[in-house]
């Protein structure tokens, strides 16, 4: 698995892939532009965006004849996690009371979910 230095962000084309990926465990390219959206993109695209998600070393494949399978070798969770470390350093210099701030002000958190977030804090240091 890559650590976190070596993740690189996505493009959303890459990232949209790569959700499916992640929800799929594997699948071909045709598989992953039926689960996609109208209107769908073309074999060719999808193919090439696997294709680049395979040199950026966040997929996989396994061959069957002409065919290939495709599988993430990148976590969700590693990528969630390097994303959102790259975010919080260059948006708010590293401080998660700086993000959750931010947050509050721009989408307004209800009572319930800062209970939630106190609840999520309090599990998190014992």
């Amino acid at each position: 698995m890559k650590t976190k230095k070596e993740i690189r962000e996505l493009t959303k084309a890459e990232l949209q892939i790569m959700q499916l990926l992640w929800k799929k465990d594997q699948a071909f390219v045709n598989e992953l532009i039926e689960e996609m959206q109208e209107p769908k993109p073309a074999y060719n695209t999808v193919s090439t965006i696997v294709r680049i998600l395979e040199k950026k070393g966040f997929v996989s494949h396994k061959t069957f004849g002409k065919s290939h399978q495709y599988f993430p070798i990148v976590e969700r969770e590693i990528y969630l996690k390097s994303y959102m470390g790259n975010m919080l350093s260059s948006f708010f210099s590293g401080s998660v009371s700086n993000m959750v701030s931010f947050l509050s002000k721009k989408e307004g958190i209800t009572l319930k979910e800062a209970d939630e977030i106190m609840e999520i804090i309090s599990k998190s240091k014992t």
